[in-house]
């Protein structure tokens, strides 16, 4: 029976995927074998001896103590592009919220909606609406910082709206780059962006080496009158700067999904309450997806959506008995397959398929085996150096 610890409200739909005759599942599981979370910051205690998987019910992952989980042979998982169309939305209204005058406009015609004379409130409309014009987005030049699930999807949304398309991501995989429509222009430095765009959106991990990555170099190069949407994370944007960029006029509009109380109030920015991913269809998108990679893992050991270990798939031998299949996890250094190999070789024990794969400093294997190891054999391969964890699925 594999057990599974929940936090956090996770959608119906996905944890019916749960088999409920080899599942135990709930808010108070004691020494689980995965954890799935939306938000909830996972405290490192949470990551003990039995733990094999955290699932991430989003995309980000800063909630979940990601280098206690690799010491640990812990595999964390993420649901990239699962709520991809819902933050893409989201955008677009930011870019409509932007350049048109629809909050201003909506508070001025329910601050004067205590008029009793329809008459004259109708004429007092009319002649209020010249204050909140605005300008179409078809036409201007949309940059996109990050060109991966949401950033392709914003992308290609862009090109649909006639407006003109440019992206930077010097971490392009050959993956998003398939994605990415054909019409969307490469730039080959963020100042060149900023220099160029209308409006700039972010779509970046909250990474070490994207915090702080929108500062006052690329904003003191932003062409006036353009417009910064962060639905990323808010630290990506340096406070400072952006502040500064605001106050001389450089940045015409901030709108991001991450409220700040210091630019609270300020006619130049508008703030959503971290709505990005705030849809049913997208809660229901990561549920199932987040459920579905946890069993593939703990049923097989495939990984897949992996943001500390590399994504590998073996398929199952036909007929394979329990705990003929071992997955390992160690350290990524020279000479570990052959001492686990030279272990099931002294127990008469043949290796049937194997793959091997390594992500910076671990590596992770799928071993299958015409019969299961000894837990003698398991007990040697885990007291190998530089071995972190070994299960038998």
């Amino acid at each position: 029976m594999h057990r599974i610890q929940i936090f956090n409200s996770i959608a119906e739909k996905g944890l019916g995927n749960f088999p409920d005759e080899a599942y135990e599942v709930g808010n108070s599981i004691a020494d689980p074998d995965a954890i799935l979370l939306r938000s909830h910051k996972l405290d490192p205690a949470a990551v003990r001896d039995r733990l094999r998987a955290v699932a991430r019910a989003g995309a980000g992952t800063n909630n979940v103590p990601v280098s206690d989980c690799t010491e640990a042979g812990v595999v964390v998982f993420n649901t990239p592009g699962a709520n991809a169309n819902a933050v893409k939305e989201l955008v677009l209204c930011g870019l409509l919220l932007a350049s048109r005058g629809i909050l201003q406009g909506i508070r001025f015609a329910e601050e004067n909606s205590g008029l009793a004379d329809f008459a004259e409130y109708s004429r007092l409309i009319e002649r209020g609406k010249k204050q909140f014009k605005g300008s179409e987005i078809a036409g201007k030049t949309l940059g996109v910082i990050g060109l991966g699930a949401i950033g392709s999807l914003v992308a290609e949304m862009g090109i649909k709206l006639n407006m003109n398309v440019q992206g930077y991501d010097p971490a392009l995989s050959v993956e998003a780059a398939w994605r990415l429509p054909s019409q969307v222009t490469r730039m080959e430095s963020l100042q060149a962006l900023f220099a160029s765009s209308d409006f700039i959106s972010l779509h970046l991990p909250m990474l070490d080496t994207t915090r702080g990555l929108i500062n006052g170099e690329q904003l003191a190069t932003t062409k006036p009158g353009a417009c910064l949407l962060n639905f990323a994370r808010e630290e990506i944007v340096d406070a400072a700067a952006l502040r500064k960029a605001l106050d001389t006029g450089r940045l015409a509009k901030y709108v991001s999904d991450f409220p700040r109380p210091d630019l609270l109030g300020r006619k130049d920015v508008i703030f959503m309450p971290h709505l990005g991913a705030s849809t049913r269809e997208a809660e229901e998108n990561c549920a199932v997806m987040a459920v579905n990679q946890i069993r593939d893992f703990l049923e097989n050991g495939n990984i897949r959506n992996s943001v500390n270990f590399p994504d590998l798939f073996l398929d199952r031998v036909p007929n394979s008995a329990p705990g003929a299949r071992l997955a390992i996890a160690n350290l990524n250094v020279p000479r570990m397959l052959g001492q686990i190999t030279s272990i099931l070789a002294d127990q008469n024990i043949n290796v049937i398929d194997m793959l091997n794969k390594s992500r910076g400093d671990v590596a992770y294997n799928l071993i299958d085996l015409e019969r299961p190891a000894s837990a003698s054999a398991l007990n040697a391969m885990r007291n190998i150096e530089h071995v972190i964890k070994v299960t038998a699925i």
